[in-house]
């Protein structure tokens, strides 16, 4: 992926089926809002899937994204904090997060790809 790059992040939603059902309903009608403050700081794409309450999140950025920038532009923009006040009641801190983090980065220690596999001479 030139010019790109992926990460994935995993977070913990309530142990509660209701409060489960809530937030993906949330994530099937996502504000234009908050899709426009993804693109504004740099993720070219994003998915997250879920499986009871883990969630794994994978974004493909830009060469420009970082936490720090988006963390800034998030700070700024009033629809990304009351949406963001709304996921919390829906998640729960995952003991490896730092205080007031929902998302943690994952360690990637496994690549697969066919295309570059295969191109090997």
């Amino acid at each position: 992926m030139a010019g790109r790059r992926r990460i994935a992040l995993t977070a913990n939603l309530k142990d509660d089926a209701s409060l489960q059902a809530a937030y993906r309903r949330h994530h099937s009608a996502v504000p234009p809002e908050i899709e426009a403050s993804l693109r504004e700081a740099g993720i070219v794409e994003l998915r997250i899937y879920a499986l009871g309450t883990r969630l794994v999140m994978v974004m493909d950025v830009d060469d420009d994204f970082s936490f720090e920038r988006k963390a800034q532009l998030d700070a700024e923009n009033p629809a990304v904090q009351d949406w963001e006040r709304l996921m919390w009641t829906y998640q729960d801190r995952m003991p490896e997060a730092a205080p007031g983090q929902k998302w943690v980065v994952l360690d990637e220690i496994y690549t697969f790809d066919a295309v570059d596999a295969g191109s090997s001479s």
